[in-house]
Protein backbone atom coordinates (compact mmCIF):
# COMPACT_ATOMS: atom_id res chain seq x y z
CA UNK A 1 0.00 0.00 0.00
CA UNK A 2 1.11 3.40 -0.93
CA UNK A 3 1.56 6.42 1.43
CA UNK A 4 -0.94 7.95 0.08
CA UNK A 5 -3.68 5.11 -0.08
CA UNK A 6 -1.98 4.45 3.80
CA UNK A 7 -3.16 8.10 4.50
CA UNK A 8 -6.36 7.93 2.71
CA UNK A 9 -7.48 4.68 4.60
CA UNK A 10 -6.60 6.18 7.71
CA UNK A 11 -8.56 9.33 7.24
CA UNK A 12 -11.53 7.23 6.36
CA UNK A 13 -11.17 5.08 9.11
CA UNK A 14 -11.13 7.91 11.36
CA UNK A 15 -14.39 9.07 9.96
CA UNK A 16 -16.09 5.62 10.41
CA UNK A 17 -15.51 5.34 13.60
CA UNK A 18 -16.56 8.91 14.60
CA UNK A 19 -20.00 8.12 13.09
CA UNK A 20 -20.41 4.61 14.10
CA UNK A 21 -20.45 6.35 17.73
CA UNK A 22 -22.94 8.26 16.55
CA UNK A 23 -25.13 5.50 15.61
CA UNK A 24 -24.72 3.19 18.56
CA UNK A 25 -25.43 6.33 20.59
CA UNK A 26 -29.06 7.48 18.56
CA UNK A 27 -29.80 3.21 19.10
CA UNK A 28 -29.52 3.12 23.07
CA UNK A 29 -31.26 6.73 23.83
CA UNK A 30 -34.34 6.52 25.60
CA UNK A 31 -36.93 8.45 28.08
CA UNK A 32 -34.39 10.44 29.41
CA UNK A 33 -33.84 12.54 26.22
CA UNK A 34 -37.69 13.52 26.57
CA UNK A 35 -36.90 14.36 30.28
CA UNK A 36 -34.64 16.63 29.14
CA UNK A 37 -36.11 18.50 26.39
CA UNK A 38 -39.46 19.15 28.74
CA UNK A 39 -37.14 20.31 31.40
CA UNK A 40 -35.33 22.61 29.17
CA UNK A 41 -39.30 23.86 27.69
CA UNK A 42 -40.63 24.62 31.05
CA UNK A 43 -37.84 26.28 32.63
CA UNK A 44 -37.88 29.75 33.04
CA UNK A 45 -34.55 31.25 32.54
CA UNK A 46 -31.96 30.37 30.09
CA UNK A 47 -29.46 27.25 29.58
CA UNK A 48 -26.31 27.59 31.07
CA UNK A 49 -23.72 25.19 29.35
CA UNK A 50 -20.52 24.35 30.72
CA UNK A 51 -17.38 22.11 30.22
CA UNK A 52 -13.64 22.29 30.76
CA UNK A 53 -11.36 21.27 27.61
CA UNK A 54 -12.24 19.68 24.87
CA UNK A 55 -15.55 19.52 25.96
CA UNK A 56 -15.74 23.22 26.93
CA UNK A 57 -15.07 23.97 23.48
CA UNK A 58 -18.08 21.53 22.43
CA UNK A 59 -20.07 23.44 25.37
CA UNK A 60 -19.27 26.90 23.28
CA UNK A 61 -20.81 25.60 20.51
CA UNK A 62 -24.19 23.83 21.37
CA UNK A 63 -24.73 26.99 23.86
CA UNK A 64 -24.39 29.18 20.29
CA UNK A 65 -26.71 26.67 18.42
CA UNK A 66 -29.42 26.76 21.22
CA UNK A 67 -29.24 30.66 21.20
CA UNK A 68 -29.70 30.79 17.50
CA UNK A 69 -32.64 28.62 17.27
CA UNK A 70 -34.88 29.94 19.69
CA UNK A 71 -33.54 28.58 23.07
CA UNK A 72 -31.84 31.33 25.20
CA UNK A 73 -28.39 29.49 26.62
CA UNK A 74 -24.89 30.86 27.26
CA UNK A 75 -21.21 29.25 28.30
CA UNK A 76 -20.15 29.60 31.56
CA UNK A 77 -16.68 28.97 32.30
CA UNK A 78 -16.03 25.67 34.89
CA UNK A 79 -13.22 27.56 36.33
CA UNK A 80 -14.04 30.85 35.97
CA UNK A 81 -17.48 30.06 37.57
CA UNK A 82 -15.61 29.94 41.24
CA UNK A 83 -14.61 33.44 40.42
CA UNK A 84 -17.93 35.22 40.09
CA UNK A 85 -18.96 33.67 36.90
CA UNK A 86 -21.98 31.91 38.43
CA UNK A 87 -23.70 35.30 38.89
CA UNK A 88 -25.50 34.29 35.43
CA UNK A 89 -26.84 31.85 36.78
CA UNK A 90 -30.18 32.46 38.46
CA UNK A 91 -33.35 30.44 39.64
CA UNK A 92 -34.97 29.03 36.54
CA UNK A 93 -32.16 27.92 34.51
CA UNK A 94 -30.60 25.03 33.75
CA UNK A 95 -27.39 23.55 33.44
CA UNK A 96 -26.21 21.57 30.74
CA UNK A 97 -22.71 19.68 31.91
CA UNK A 98 -20.46 18.39 29.24
CA UNK A 99 -18.00 15.66 30.32
CA UNK A 100 -16.57 12.58 28.94
CA UNK A 101 -14.51 11.37 31.92
CA UNK A 102 -17.71 11.85 34.24
CA UNK A 103 -15.16 13.24 36.65
CA UNK A 104 -13.88 16.42 35.54
CA UNK A 105 -13.12 18.43 39.39
CA UNK A 106 -14.52 21.58 38.53
CA UNK A 107 -17.98 20.46 37.21
CA UNK A 108 -18.17 17.88 40.10
CA UNK A 109 -17.94 20.89 42.49
CA UNK A 110 -20.44 22.69 40.33
CA UNK A 111 -23.10 20.57 40.54
CA UNK A 112 -24.14 21.21 44.53
CA UNK A 113 -24.30 24.88 43.93
CA UNK A 114 -25.91 24.91 40.54
CA UNK A 115 -29.00 22.68 42.37
CA UNK A 116 -28.57 25.08 46.01
CA UNK A 117 -29.06 27.67 43.23
CA UNK A 118 -32.23 26.00 42.44
CA UNK A 119 -31.12 24.84 38.88
CA UNK A 120 -32.10 21.65 37.33
CA UNK A 121 -28.39 19.91 35.87
CA UNK A 122 -28.48 17.63 33.26
CA UNK A 123 -25.15 15.75 31.79
CA UNK A 124 -23.59 14.48 28.34
CA UNK A 125 -21.07 12.16 30.18
CA UNK A 126 -19.53 9.46 28.55
CA UNK A 127 -19.42 6.99 31.68
CA UNK A 128 -23.11 7.00 33.23
CA UNK A 129 -21.25 5.38 36.41
CA UNK A 130 -19.44 8.50 37.08
CA UNK A 131 -19.70 11.00 40.16
CA UNK A 132 -21.49 13.36 37.63
CA UNK A 133 -23.85 11.21 36.10
CA UNK A 134 -25.09 10.11 40.04
CA UNK A 135 -24.87 13.80 40.83
CA UNK A 136 -26.96 15.17 37.79
CA UNK A 137 -31.16 15.35 37.50
CA UNK A 138 -30.88 14.11 33.49
CA UNK A 139 -27.92 12.14 32.37
CA UNK A 140 -27.50 11.68 28.46
CA UNK A 141 -24.98 8.70 27.82
CA UNK A 142 -22.46 9.88 25.56
CA UNK A 143 -20.32 6.81 25.82
CA UNK A 144 -18.03 5.53 22.84
CA UNK A 145 -15.90 2.44 22.79
CA UNK A 146 -13.12 4.08 21.03
CA UNK A 147 -11.61 6.81 20.35
CA UNK A 148 -10.31 7.65 16.28
CA UNK A 149 -6.95 8.35 16.98
CA UNK A 150 -4.63 5.42 16.77
CA UNK A 151 -3.65 5.80 21.09
CA UNK A 152 -7.90 5.80 21.82
CA UNK A 153 -6.91 8.52 24.08
CA UNK A 154 -7.48 12.00 21.74
CA UNK A 155 -10.84 13.53 22.12
CA UNK A 156 -12.52 12.38 19.00
CA UNK A 157 -15.41 10.32 18.87
CA UNK A 158 -16.64 11.25 22.01
CA UNK A 159 -16.02 15.42 21.23
CA UNK A 160 -17.95 14.18 17.95
CA UNK A 161 -21.22 12.54 19.55
CA UNK A 162 -21.43 15.22 22.80
CA UNK A 163 -21.60 17.44 19.81
CA UNK A 164 -24.05 15.59 18.30
CA UNK A 165 -26.04 14.93 21.25
CA UNK A 166 -26.48 18.59 21.43
CA UNK A 167 -27.72 19.34 18.38
CA UNK A 168 -30.28 16.72 18.57
CA UNK A 169 -31.16 18.83 21.61
CA UNK A 170 -31.23 21.76 19.77
CA UNK A 171 -33.27 20.36 16.83
CA UNK A 172 -36.01 18.68 19.33
CA UNK A 173 -36.42 22.33 20.79
CA UNK A 174 -36.63 23.61 17.62
CA UNK A 175 -39.06 21.71 16.71
CA UNK A 176 -41.12 21.63 20.37
CA UNK A 177 -41.25 25.69 20.10
CA UNK A 178 -42.26 25.22 16.83
CA UNK A 179 -39.55 27.66 15.41
CA UNK A 180 -39.67 28.55 12.12
CA UNK A 181 -37.93 29.98 9.06
CA UNK A 182 -38.86 33.84 9.78
CA UNK A 183 -37.94 32.93 13.40
CA UNK A 184 -34.22 32.05 12.28
CA UNK A 185 -34.22 35.25 10.30
CA UNK A 186 -34.63 36.92 13.36
CA UNK A 187 -31.91 36.10 14.91
CA UNK A 188 -29.17 35.63 11.66
CA UNK A 189 -29.58 39.16 9.96
CA UNK A 190 -26.05 39.38 9.40
CA UNK A 191 -24.67 36.98 6.53
CA UNK A 192 -25.61 34.95 3.50
CA UNK A 193 -27.96 33.11 5.85
CA UNK A 194 -29.61 36.10 6.84
CA UNK A 195 -29.62 37.80 3.38
CA UNK A 196 -31.34 34.75 2.26
CA UNK A 197 -34.24 34.72 4.69
CA UNK A 198 -35.17 38.58 5.11
CA UNK A 199 -34.47 40.01 1.71
CA UNK A 200 -37.04 40.12 -0.82
CA UNK A 201 -36.68 39.13 -4.62
CA UNK A 202 -37.54 42.32 -5.85
CA UNK A 203 -34.40 44.00 -3.47
CA UNK A 204 -31.97 42.18 -5.42
CA UNK A 205 -33.98 41.58 -9.01
CA UNK A 206 -32.50 43.11 -12.20
CA UNK A 207 -35.21 45.71 -13.35
CA UNK A 208 -37.17 45.62 -16.37
CA UNK A 209 -34.81 48.78 -18.03
CA UNK A 210 -31.87 46.29 -17.31
CA UNK A 211 -33.06 42.58 -18.78
CA UNK A 212 -33.18 41.41 -22.19
CA UNK A 213 -36.90 41.39 -23.68
CA UNK A 214 -37.99 40.63 -27.16
CA UNK A 215 -41.19 39.59 -28.63
CA UNK A 216 -41.91 35.56 -30.28
CA UNK A 217 -41.55 37.00 -33.76
CA UNK A 218 -37.49 39.01 -32.81
CA UNK A 219 -35.35 37.31 -35.46
CA UNK A 220 -32.34 35.43 -33.95
CA UNK A 221 -29.83 37.30 -34.77
CA UNK A 222 -31.67 40.32 -33.10
CA UNK A 223 -32.66 38.06 -29.44
CA UNK A 224 -28.61 37.43 -29.37
CA UNK A 225 -27.48 41.11 -29.91
CA UNK A 226 -30.65 41.39 -26.72
CA UNK A 227 -28.90 39.12 -24.87
CA UNK A 228 -25.00 40.70 -25.38
CA UNK A 229 -25.99 44.08 -24.68
CA UNK A 230 -28.13 42.60 -21.45
CA UNK A 231 -25.76 39.92 -20.50
CA UNK A 232 -27.41 38.30 -17.86
CA UNK A 233 -28.19 35.07 -19.42
CA UNK A 234 -31.09 35.06 -20.62
CA UNK A 235 -33.79 37.20 -22.52
CA UNK A 236 -37.52 37.28 -22.04
CA UNK A 237 -39.93 36.65 -24.70
CA UNK A 238 -43.12 38.96 -24.02
CA UNK A 239 -46.36 39.95 -25.97
CA UNK A 240 -47.27 43.53 -26.72
CA UNK A 241 -49.27 43.60 -23.08
CA UNK A 242 -45.45 42.46 -21.53
CA UNK A 243 -46.72 39.24 -20.43
CA UNK A 244 -44.15 36.67 -20.28
CA UNK A 245 -44.84 33.71 -23.24
CA UNK A 246 -41.06 32.36 -22.83
CA UNK A 247 -37.58 32.50 -22.01
CA UNK A 248 -34.81 31.76 -23.77
CA UNK A 249 -31.55 30.96 -21.78
CA UNK A 250 -27.54 31.05 -22.83
CA UNK A 251 -28.11 27.36 -23.08
CA UNK A 252 -30.94 27.27 -25.39
CA UNK A 253 -28.86 29.46 -27.81
CA UNK A 254 -26.08 26.95 -27.65
CA UNK A 255 -28.41 24.09 -28.38
CA UNK A 256 -30.22 25.70 -31.33
CA UNK A 257 -27.33 26.44 -33.34
CA UNK A 258 -26.23 22.84 -32.32
CA UNK A 259 -29.77 21.45 -33.87
CA UNK A 260 -29.73 24.51 -36.98
CA UNK A 261 -28.26 24.30 -40.34
CA UNK A 262 -28.30 28.66 -40.27
CA UNK A 263 -30.21 31.34 -38.11
CA UNK A 264 -32.07 32.40 -41.28
CA UNK A 265 -35.57 32.69 -40.74
CA UNK A 266 -35.08 31.34 -37.10
CA UNK A 267 -37.06 33.82 -34.45
CA UNK A 268 -37.56 34.19 -30.79
CA UNK A 269 -40.56 31.48 -30.75
CA UNK A 270 -38.25 28.35 -32.18
CA UNK A 271 -35.57 28.93 -29.74
CA UNK A 272 -37.34 29.65 -26.40
CA UNK A 273 -39.15 27.77 -23.62
CA UNK A 274 -42.76 27.77 -23.06
CA UNK A 275 -44.08 28.38 -19.90
CA UNK A 276 -41.30 28.61 -17.95
CA UNK A 277 -40.84 28.84 -13.90
CA UNK A 278 -41.61 32.06 -12.71
CA UNK A 279 -41.30 33.82 -9.19
CA UNK A 280 -42.84 36.84 -7.80
CA UNK A 281 -41.34 40.11 -6.68
CA UNK A 282 -42.30 39.77 -2.77
CA UNK A 283 -40.99 35.85 -2.10
CA UNK A 284 -37.58 35.73 -0.06
CA UNK A 285 -34.20 35.01 -1.77
CA UNK A 286 -34.73 31.55 0.08
CA UNK A 287 -37.09 30.87 -1.92
CA UNK A 288 -35.63 31.67 -5.46
CA UNK A 289 -32.85 29.49 -4.44
CA UNK A 290 -34.82 26.60 -3.77
CA UNK A 291 -36.94 26.82 -6.89
CA UNK A 292 -33.69 27.49 -9.11
CA UNK A 293 -31.96 24.28 -7.38
CA UNK A 294 -34.18 22.04 -6.05
CA UNK A 295 -35.27 20.67 -8.80
CA UNK A 296 -34.44 17.96 -11.83
CA UNK A 297 -32.12 19.85 -13.46
CA UNK A 298 -31.05 22.95 -12.02
CA UNK A 299 -31.87 26.72 -13.81
CA UNK A 300 -30.01 29.79 -13.21
CA UNK A 301 -32.68 32.48 -13.79
CA UNK A 302 -35.77 33.15 -12.79
CA UNK A 303 -38.22 35.85 -14.44
CA UNK A 304 -40.02 37.90 -11.75
CA UNK A 305 -43.76 38.00 -12.80
CA UNK A 306 -46.24 39.94 -10.89
CA UNK A 307 -50.08 39.98 -11.84
CA UNK A 308 -48.98 38.00 -15.11
CA UNK A 309 -46.76 41.25 -16.39
CA UNK A 310 -42.86 40.88 -16.26
CA UNK A 311 -41.12 42.93 -13.43
CA UNK A 312 -37.22 41.95 -13.91
CA UNK A 313 -35.16 38.69 -13.53
CA UNK A 314 -32.92 37.15 -10.79
CA UNK A 315 -30.30 35.40 -11.22
CA UNK A 316 -28.21 32.36 -9.02
CA UNK A 317 -25.51 35.21 -9.00
CA UNK A 318 -27.74 37.62 -7.65
CA UNK A 319 -28.35 35.83 -4.37
CA UNK A 320 -24.96 34.42 -3.32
Amino acid sequence: MSDVEKTISRFQKAMLIESDAIKVAAQRVGEEVHHAVQTILKSSGKVVVSGVGKSGIIARKIAATFSSTGTPAMFLHAGEAFHGDLGVCHPGDVALLISHSGTTVELVRLIPILKAMQLKVIAIVGNIQSPIARDVNIVLNAGVSCEADPLNMVPTSSSTLALAMGDALAVCLMEARNFSRDDFAKFHPGGQLGKNLLYKVHQVMHPLEKVARVTPNTPIKEVIIAMTHFPLGAACVVNEQNQLVGLITDGDIRRKLGEWDEISGKTAADAMTQYPSTISRDETLIQAIEMMENRKSAISVLPVVQNGILEGLIRIHDVY
